[in-house]
């Protein structure tokens, strides 16, 4: 009984010391380790001596039970998972950055390099209206054009330019590469590409001036369309005016149908001047409505006789052009 006095002290000692704090790791230990001490002085004082090992506290914790062990954050004790090693990688994210910043400052140095974007100069006319006149000579096929514009030159000194006339000898002479395109379009009553029309009128402008030295101009059956117009008064010279012989379409019709007789040419027959008359009202009376509009239209009738026409032809000429005429 005396032996075991000791080891029941102890035990109601340790019991005493768990109620004054909470259980946790650090007083448990103490606690166990000061029951433990008490324990082996005592025995080292009995007759039996034994050899105590004293455990510290570290190794005692060791050997604890691992549910005994606890992951403590803090004061309050409670279990927390440990640490993931996964993490988001955001060097992707700095690839693609890097690349789209390089790319837009290439594209801007580039863009600094171009030249600048400029709209192109209107054209200059290769003849000025000061110098040049031009007269355009409308009627539809078999007005009376071609023998009042040869009156005119006789009285006048105009130079006569045949649009109809320059496109049959372009369309005859060997090697031309419009001569095909010409062809077709003069048989089935078209109109001819305007770039072929108002080159062959410019060439011939030029050649009468280098030779003659004459700049008084009309131009018989051009323009046909209102882009013929605009774009040779750009790249040729401004019109001064529109002379234009107004005539029935029956009275027109007879006048070619005779004509047909000696003239040769293939589109002096009922089918073709059909044609021809429905193109000049779809697309040449256009022309001539744009030019009364700007007061450039001179309006003769040629359904009386060539000589009555022609009378009118002058009068109302110089009504408008006085010395120039």
């Amino acid at each position: 009984m005396a032996a075991t006095a000791p080891g029941r002290q102890a035990w109601r000692q340790l019991m005493r010391n768990s109620c004054r704090g909470p259980a946790t790791p650090s007083n448990l230990l103490r606690q166990q380790h000061r029951a433990f001490t008490r324990q082996a002085s005592s025995t080292t004082q009995s007759s039996s001596p034994r050899r105590v090992v004293t455990q510290s506290p570290s190794t005692f914790l060791r050997r604890q039970p691992l549910a005994q062990r606890s992951y403590s954050s803090g004061s309050q004790g409670h279990n927390t998972p440990p640490r993931s090693n996964s993490q988001v990688k955001f060097w992707p994210f700095l690839i693609v950055i890097a690349f789209g910043s390089g790319g837009y400052v290439l594209l801007a140095n580039r863009r600094k390099k171009m030249p600048p974007t400029t709209e192109p100069a209107p054209a200059t006319p290769a003849f000025s209206p000061a110098d040049v006149t031009v007269l355009f000579v409308l009627g539809g096929p078999g007005a009376g054009k071609g023998t009042q514009c040869a009156r005119l030159v006789k009285d006048y000194h105009f130079t006569h330019l045949s649009a109809g006339d320059l496109l049959r000898a372009e369309q005859d002479r060997p090697g031309s590469q419009y001569g095909a395109l010409i062809r077709d379009c003069i048989k089935n009553g078209a109109i001819v590409p305007m770039e072929v029309t108002v080159a062959l009128l410019e060439n011939a402008m030029r050649d009468t001036i280098r030779a003659s030295g004459n700049k008084k101009f009309l131009i018989d059956g051009f323009p046909r369309k209102m882009d013929q117009a605009f774009k040779f008064e750009e790249v040729v010279c401004p019109a001064k005016l529109v002379l234009f012989y107004d005539c029935p379409e029956a009275e027109m019709e007879k006048r070619l149908l005779e004509r047909g007789k000696t003239s040769g040419r293939a589109d002096d027959n009922a089918e073709s001047i059909r044609k021809r008359f429905r193109t000049f009202v779809e697309t040449s009376m256009p022309v001539v409505d744009h030019y009364e509009a700007e007061n450039r239209v001179v309006k003769v009738d040629s359904t009386p006789t060539p000589d009555q026409v022609y009378a009118d032809t002058q009068e109302k000429l110089r009504k408008v052009l006085g010395d120039k005429l």
